[in-house]
């Protein structure tokens, strides 16, 4: 009886604790931020090749290797932390790491067989971050944290172990996956690629991340490129391609419930799952009514067709053809047929960060706190 009793005050106490360490104001000081084009920064640009005009001009005033006309859902995550903008880990000009880095590459995939358009999947994006970390400790290490770069550029080692960590990835696993396969060999393949998504998760966990803020996947069959993609694949209500949005779906249902799995597991780790597909359909099966154009036209238009190489300029028999933007992107939920809008990146931002459609609901700056039921 006493070795019982004993036990349950220990777990009494553990649960007491671990209340009180997650009760604290969040402040985090640093955001490390993992996914795709729809939160890229700039790596693309650093890697590849440049975001060209007119990505980034309503905003920034050129490109800052976004695709959309300006900020992203990061860029509003930041913002609401009270945070500078991320910069992306590829990007070695000018980078100032202090307040995080950004590891999202366009075209990235959370597998490496994924077929994607980048080879920085979520794997290696992980696998820079453990390079990044290592390098900044020892580099602190070595000169008791008193050269010019640990004081004013590089990221402080305590803050990993506070810092938010982000994820919003997993468009390109599935768009991909349809454009290959049938609905039944899509959704075969979704537990592969949550598994590469929780083995992520628990190497970061494993280096000390503890606050994870995981955005689900948007209804990708809602894409104007898709739209044009399969013309003749059935359509939902709305008019968005339903086979493609069921792959969403499923895949959104089995990275909930393992991140409910990770709650147990993960003891001193802080879940905050967010719905943000259900932000973007709302936003486009509503769009009249929101003051928005078509929700399935966009904004800029490519040299080599709508949507196509959004900024680019090419030669064809000798004469230089312009993409060209709408007068008015403000109006519009899609940028290039695949990205969304500043405009429609803030209103799905308005609508995620308040914690409404996370699970269970949490503000992005409540995130290191246990949500009240």
């Amino acid at each position: 009886m006493i070795i019982v009793l004993i036990s349950s005050l220990m777990v009494i106490i553990t649960s007491a604790s671990s209340r009180i360490r997650t009760n604290k104001k969040c402040d985090f000081p640093a955001v490390y931020n993992f996914g795709d084009s729809n939160s890229d920064t700039g790596a693309i640009s650093a890697a590849i090749g440049e975001v060209p005009p007119p990505n980034g001009v309503a905003f920034f005033g050129r490109s800052a290797g976004r695709h959309s006309d300006g900020r992203l859902i990061i860029d509003f995550i930041s913002e609401n932390l009270t945070l500078p903008y991320l910069t992306p880990y590829l990007d070695s000009v000018g980078a100032y790491y202090r307040y995080g880095a950004n590891f999202a590459t366009g075209g990235a995939c959370i597998r490496p067989s994924g077929g994607c358009f980048s080879p920085f999947h979520l794997g290696t994006q992980v696998v820079q971050f453990l390079h990044f970390k290592t390098r900044t400790i020892s580099l602190y290490s070595r000169t008791n944290g008193k050269t010019p770069l640990c004081k004013n550029v590089l990221a402080r080692p305590n803050d990993f172990s506070k810092a938010l960590y982000t994820f919003d990835i997993g468009q390109n696993d599935i768009t991909i996956g349809f454009t290959n396969s049938t609905e039944e060999q899509l959704k075969a393949s979704i537990p592969e690629i949550i598994g590469n998504f929780t083995n992520a998760i628990q190497i970061l966990y494993k280096e000390g991340a503890r606050y994870f803020w995981i955005h689900n996947t948007g209804p990708a069959g809602c894409l104007p490129y898709v739209l044009k993609s399969f013309p003749d694949t059935p359509r939902d209500r709305y008019g968005c391609v339903k086979p493609l949005n069921n792959g969403a779906i499923e895949f959104n249902r089995q990275l909930k419930n393992r991140i409910s799995e990770l709650k147990k597991q993960l003891t001193y780790a802080v879940f905050t799952y967010v719905d943000v597909y259900s932000a973007k359909y709302t936003l486009i099966s509503k769009a009249k009514s929101l003051g928005f154009a078509d929700p399935f036209d966009y904004c800029c238009v490519g040299a080599i067709g709508r949507g196509m190489g959004c900024g680019k300029t090419i030669l064809q028999n000798g004469t230089e053809l312009f993409s060209i933007s709408c007068k008015n992107p403000a109006s519009y939920i899609s940028w290039d047929g695949i990205h969304l809008t500043e405009t429609a990146n803030m209103w799905v931002a308005n609508r995620i960060l308040n914690g409404s459609l996370s699970d269970l609901p949490n503000p992005t700056r409540e995130a290191c706190r246990y949500p009240r039921l």
